[in-house]
């Protein structure tokens, strides 16, 4: 009898103690682990290899040129629809949609950038307010623009250009901004709703939604098609993969830490780049017959430009052209379907604001 009631405690005890230790990896071990960023960089023990050059031995197996994707009829067509409905609702109640844009310092990328998209909302006419700050500017001054923008009834859409100053906390200062003007569709209401079937975000991300409109205006139905998305970024990577199971496709997401990531993409129906390296995905990487949209953008040297430079996407076209069924260029690709949907959003919030069909 006793020996069975200390075998018992015995047993008991040992529970407790694999409880504890279980207990303890758990407070020991975040789920959410560590955020790790994607660098993407040569694996010398893999096949694939990184270059800003085409590969001279590659021989494609379909000896048929892919169709170029051309972004730039897509977003004429697109800014031509919004321009009208801007112009009804003009006439129609006497209001027209804003957009704010908050520009903290003095990267010529980012001023190439909101120049160009001042340019096309006044080709639309939506009136557009930049907000310049300087490099050294504190969290608290580029808060307190984005709140004037929040509070002022005329602006309808908010931006702020990414990258920001190191010194700045990027996610603090993008949560100030008004889910209701969020029209990069970053704030975290959006991106959940986006990742939670049966709810829908006042605002899709303007990239992975202009990588959807290429998809859809090239005529490819997604449902069960295998799709690989390379990087996860929240501006293009992360959301493009949401959408896309939206649309019933079979995501693979790829990312800096995916073991010989060629053996993925090379299955893939659909291959959606978001690294920012150039000609990381050589023609080796795709299947013959796939649709690549590449949303990389990356300058490299090139003498015989007058710039001494040239932009090139992450996927090496002149390798990619001669196997997929299509694919986006770089440039005139991805980017001007992006702005159009930056319109786009911006006007649909206008026209929630004012209830206005």
């Amino acid at each position: 009898m006793r020996i069975a009631l200390a075998v018992g405690w015995w047993r008991i005890a040992r529970a407790k103690i694999a409880h504890t230790k279980f207990v303890r990896n758990l407070i020991c071990r975040p789920l959410l682990s560590v955020d790790s960023p994607d660098i993407w960089k040569i694996n010398p023990g893999s096949s694939s290899h990184f270059s800003s050059h085409p590969s001279s031995n590659f021989s494609a197996s379909n000896e048929k040129i892919g169709v170029v994707l051309d972004g730039k009829l897509i977003a004429n067509d697109l800014k031509s629809r919004i321009a009208g409905e801007v112009n009804e609702m003009k006439k129609a109640i006497g209001k027209t949609p804003g957009l704010g844009i908050v520009l903290v310092g003095e990267r010529r990328d980012s001023h190439t950038f909101i120049r160009t998209k001042v340019k096309a909302c006044n080709e639309v006419g939506i009136v557009s307010v930049v907000a310049e700050l300087p490099n050294n500017s504190k969290e608290g001054d580029i808060c307190d623009a984005v709140s004037r923008f929040n509070d002022n009834p005329s602006v309808h859409g908010i931006i702020v250009q990414l990258p920001l100053p190191k010194h700045l906390d990027e996610e603090k200062i993008m949560n100030v901004v008004s889910v209701e003007k969020d029209v990069d569709g970053f704030h975290p209401l959006n991106m959940g709703n986006l990742a939670i079937a049966g709810r829908e975000p006042l605002f899709i991300p303007c990239a992975p939604k202009a990588c959807l409109e290429l998809l859809l205006r090239y005529g490819m139905d997604l449902r069960g098609k295998k799709a690989a998305v390379v990087g996860r970024s929240k501006i293009v990577g992360l959301p493009t993969s949401l959408l896309l199971q939206r649309h019933q496709a079979t995501v693979s997401l790829v990312h800096a830490f995916t073991g010989n990531p060629e053996k993925v993409t090379c299955q893939a129906d659909i291959v959606v780049s978001d690294v920012g390296t150039p000609n990381t995905i050589r023609g080796h990487w795709l299947k013959p017959g796939a649709v690549v949209i590449d949303t990389g953008t990356s300058s490299v040297e090139d003498p015989k430009r007058s710039s001494g430079y040239r932009l090139v996407g992450d996927v090496c076209y002149d390798e990619a052209i001669k196997k997929v069924a299509a694919i986006t260029p770089v440039p005139g690709g991805v980017g001007p379907v992006t702005i159009a949907m930056l319109l786009s959003n911006t006007l649909d919030s206008a026209k929630r604001c004012y209830d206005f069909t």
